[in-house]
């Protein structure tokens, strides 16, 4: 009898002891999860807590180097040049030398598949001319995504105390690479590359263990623990999931798979709640909002002294790329020297949902008026605005 209370003892403290270190494991995990079109969130634990991004941090790295590709700052073959301190980086890395250069493409392909410390390196003293500065573009860019929370110090994610984010701030990154670059987004897919005819396999399990899944970045310090930004999509509904903190990669991968596969099953029991259901409600605040401005007859200038120039509101979509395109559409169709004028695309919150307002901006105060009577003339929204220089940096960072 003796032994067998014994036994039970032993089996009930080994029982309490995997509840605590599971609840304590819970208590320490930030996650959150959208809907990657309304930007609605399905689901949030800890989302605002602050942690160490690890190489989270290098999905910066790659916004900024995909927007530099974009605006032709940079091309894919440039090669760039590899300095002492990139190639004395530590591991996770690919090897490359001091004094040898190496493609952007390639560097890019490093960070998705291999998370390279060294190509993060590469690629922020190519962009920035030396690491420090451009981690502080880093940290402007995040802040003008609405990364409120986010402070970079590196390129690479390698630890450093004062490089702190937030779940919630990853998710908003992860839906900015997905809306803002859809050409390069595919990237985060590959499940392996080839350099210099060694071949690289991911570090990011899920794109071979989830249906659906097709990026983006997984990371690890002893700090950080095991984080994870990934994104699926099924039948047309996509989530992008962010979880963080966990002791063990097995323990990061069964979360996230099971947060995603409890979103997509959600959006696709509820997409009566429909793009065309937001877009209506976005349609209602913007004739609002023209009104309001017409009857106010609001448009003298402002006392402000940080006047760069006169815009025009044209619409708000969910969709990055529809706000994007739209105002590019109505740039071309009525601005004489359109070349001149800046796309600004401002993302909005509007309840649970993200909402893209579509700008052009760089006119004088006079022609922006008239375009806008001419839109409003053919029955389409338009609202006159003035941009200040801090109202310009989303459309201006280079």
């Amino acid at each position: 009898m003796t032994m067998v209370k014994s036994i039970f003892c032993t089996l009930l403290c080994t029982i309490l002891s995997s509840f605590l270190l599971s609840a304590e494991a819970q208590a320490s995990v930030s996650s959150i999860m959208i809907d990657a079109q309304s930007g609605e969130i399905l689901s949030e634990n800890n989302a605002d807590e602050l942690r160490y991004p690890a190489s989270l941090t290098k999905l910066m790295t790659l916004y900024i180097t995909f927007d530099a590709l974009e605006k032709g700052i940079i091309k894919w073959e440039d090669k760039f040049p590899v300095s002492r301190r990139a190639a004395n980086m530590s591991p996770s890395k690919i090897g490359v030398r001091k004094g040898e250069k190496i493609k952007v493409g390639d560097a890019v392909m490093a960070l998705i598949v291999k998370s390279a410390n060294d190509c993060a390196v590469v690629l922020a003293e190519g962009l920035g001319y030396s690491e420090e500065n451009f981690a502080k573009a880093m940290t402007k860019v995040a802040h003008e995504l609405g990364m409120k929370n986010t402070t970079f110090y590196n390129a690479s994610g390698l630890p450093n105390k004062k490089q702190k984010t937030t779940a919630r701030d990853m998710a908003l990154l992860g839906a900015a690479l997905y809306h803002h670059f859809t050409q390069y987004y595919k990237l985060f897919a590959t499940k392996k590359f080839t350099y210099k005819g060694r071949t690289v396999y991911t570090h990011n399990h899920l794109l071979k263990n989830f249906a659906g899944a097709d990026g983006m970045k997984t990371g690890f310090t002893n700090a950080a623990g095991y984080n994870i930004v990934t994104s699926a999509e099924r039948n047309g509904h996509r989530v992008i999931a962010v979880t963080m903190g966990h002791r063990m990669l097995k323990q990061r991968d069964k979360k996230v798979a099971s947060m995603m596969e409890s979103g997509l099953q959600k959006l696709a029991l509820n997409s009566y709640d429909s793009e065309d259901a937001i877009l209506a409600n976005v349609s209602k605040d913007i004739n609002r909002e023209v009104h309001e401005e017409i009857a106010s007859n609001s448009l003298s200038a402002p006392q402000s002294n940080d006047i760069e120039a006169w815009g025009i509101q044209v619409g708000a979509f969910s969709n990055y790329a529809k706000a994007r395109n739209y105002a590019m559409d109505i740039r071309d169709e009525l601005v004489k020297k359109a070349d001149d004028k800046i796309i600004d695309i401002e993302p909005y919150q509007t309840g649970s949902a993200i909402v893209y307002r579509s700008k052009i901006m760089g006119f004088d105060k006079k022609e922006a008026k008239n375009i806008c009577s001419r839109l409003q003339k053919s029955n389409k929204s338009c609202i006159v605005i003035v941009a200040t220089k801090s109202e310009l940096t989303l459309a201006n960072r280079f």
